[in-house]
């Protein structure tokens, strides 16, 4: 069978102020009519740049691109698509080949109603005038499944939620019938039951237009999930390739078998995670990684700890309506009645979806926002009575690692200096020199080095963030810390490391975490407990095991279905 697509001895590099860095070194590879190629590496090993040079949509300079050829069956013709010029790749780009791009959030225009940005290209490469564009639109949303297509044509997107703007996303793509759909990371940092609704309707629409589909990914399992055939990439080169079964059931390289064997699993306890640089240097004995899980265990280590957290009856609602007087007239309930107690030295895992009220909860426990009623006692002083003084002063003790490790951080400031920061502003050191060799310490614990001090965030990758983000935690010393979905956004290789070091710095310093993320997996294998929580209310709670192997909720069941499980 020929090819739909052939790609033959690809480079690219990019070009930085006189340095140039090689992102992608001559690779090949082929798509085939109606199949599924999932195409898998951790950030930085080249899977979008070389897709989005199959499209050129790659601004040369900075980049260099070299190729022998580009090959796409067009109208029972190959043409070469490396040789077309700006008018003749307009003609492929979304009517021929479109591609759903990584971050929701950021692919939409956010001053546009969502329905003219997909009907923008459909006048674009249709004949179709604007009243039979907007029936197409609202049609497309009707087969992506989205709700009230009508008010979902009106809305701007910082209305609709991550999963809502991912099927636009798709319907855009889908609009002009596309031969080839480029899928980019269309499910990362979403919630795992909308990943395997975006999967499921990614499979359903493939077979209902006869569709061929490149997925991109970091997660093996997910990949798994949809794709029929499978190369993996590390730093730009293509270092195994084949069909999914043979790939899963038998890897031959051993950044594959780490990619695959560092995601937290399911049917077994682990103390740590393995990783990938363990394979690469054949340092592996999945045994030794091993641990026992045992409410006997659990009773020694814990429940004889005094308890440090009791939060009583909390509710957080948020006002949405106000009348002419400015009072507030309607509320969303985002948490409703919650009560939980964390122990020193425990680990509780607070699970569920986009929504559910779980980075409300752990903020109004560290009093970062308003509670409408209820009690957090810490350390048996309820947070809500200190004064302003009291609180800044409990606020070295409790402290959060935020979700994205890219916004979290000043861009303008050196990372050491954000580490110094709330060292100064709580008076730990008795000097500044005292203080710098404490974030010099602090940034070696972590992972990094001494001289990274005066290194702004933007030479880092989101991995490195996030240890700096927890340097900077750790600096102030505290007894509490909230970990908000701290390693969502990550590779599943380097989701692995910072788990491996949030696991060993609790050990070492005997602290005590409310770790929030939507990936049970993750929470599985990090806590003590976990509760579930749904629409505000924690709807389940127990030993972590015991939540796994036998959930009373049906919520809970459909979270531990939705995780993608290596066949």
């Amino acid at each position: 069978m020929i090819p739909l697509l052939e790609i033959n001895n690809l480079s690219i590099s990019f070009d930085h102020e006189g340095d140039k860095s090689i992102a992608v070194s001559e690779i090949s590879f082929d798509v085939l009519k109606g199949e599924t190629l999932g195409i898998v590496g951790e950030s930085g090993s080249g899977k979008s740049v070389s897709c989005l040079s199959i499209m050129k949509l790659l601004s040369t300079p900075p980049a260099s691109i070299t190729c022998d050829s580009i090959l796409y069956q067009f109208n029972e013709k190959r043409i070469n698509l490396f040789d077309l010029d700006h008018n003749g790749i307009r003609k492929i780009r979304g009517a021929e080949i479109a591609m759903i791009f990584q971050d929701p959030m950021s692919s939409l225009n956010p001053t546009h109603r969502c329905g003219n940005q997909v009907l923008e290209a459909i006048l674009l490469h249709t004949d179709l005038d604007k009243i039979q564009g907007k029936q197409k639109v609202l049609d497309l949303f009707k087969k992506v499944l989205l709700p009230d297509p009508e008010r979902i044509y009106q809305s701007y997107p910082h209305e609709l939620s991550g999963g809502q703007i991912q099927r636009i996303m798709i319907a855009m793509a889908l609009s002009c019938n596309p031969k080839i759909l480029i899928a980019d990371e269309p499910t990362t940092a979403l919630d795992v039951t909308v990943q395997k609704a975006i999967i499921d309707l990614l499979k359903q629409l493939q077979i209902e237009m006869n569709m061929t589909i490149l997925f991109i990914s970091h997660d093996l399992g997910v990949v798994q999930e949809i794709a029929d055939r499978v190369i993996v990439m590390r730093k730009g080169a293509i270092v195994e390739k084949g069909n999914v079964d043979s790939i899963f059931t038998n890897p031959k390289h051993p950044y594959t078998k780490g990619l695959i064997a560092c995601r937290p699993p399911l049917d077994r306890k682990l103390n740590r995670l393995p990783t990938i640089e363990m394979f690469e240097n054949e340092q592996v004995d999945i045994e030794a990684f091993k641990g026992e899980y045992s409410l006997s265990s659990y009773k020694d280590r814990i429940e004889k700890a005094r308890v440090i957290l009791k939060v009583s009856h909390l509710n957080t609602w948020y006002t949405i309506k106000k009348n002419w007087f400015g009072r507030p007239t309607e509320y969303m309930k985002a948490v409703k009645d919650a009560d939980l107690v964390i122990r020193e030295g425990e680990v509780v895992g607070l699970v569920g979806e986009s929504g559910s009220g779980k980075s409300s909860l752990g903020m109004t426990i560290l009093n970062l926002i308003e509670r409408q009623s209820g009690d957090v006692e810490f350390f048996g002083r309820n947070i809500f009575d200190l004064s302003r003084g009291e609180m800044k002063k409990m606020r070295k003790d409790i402290q959060i690692i935020f979700q994205n490790p890219y916004a979290s951080l000043n861009p303008r400031m050196k990372i050491g200096e954000a580490i110094l920061e709330p060292m100064t502003v709580h008076n730990i050191g008795v000097s500044r020199k005292k203080r710098k060799k404490r974030v010099f310490e602090l940034l070696e614990k972590v992972g990094l080095k001494a001289d990274h001090f005066d290194r702004y965030p933007h030479e880092f990758s989101g991995g490195q963030r996030q240890r700096i983000s927890i340097a900077r935690t750790l600096a102030v010393e505290p007894k509490f810390i909230v970990c908000d979905e701290s390693v969502s956004a990550l590779d599943v290789s380097v989701q692995a490391q910072i788990l491996n070091l949030l696991k060993d710095i609790k050990d070492e310093l005997g602290l005590s975490y409310l770790f929030i993320s939507h990936d049970l997996s993750v929470v599985k294998f990090m806590s003590d407990r976990i509760l579930v929580m749904k629409n505000g209310e924690i709807v389940e709670r127990g030993l972590s095991n015991d939540v796994y192997t036998n959930p009373q909720e049906e919520y809970t069941r459909s979270l531990i279905d939705a995780i993608p499980k290596f066949k």
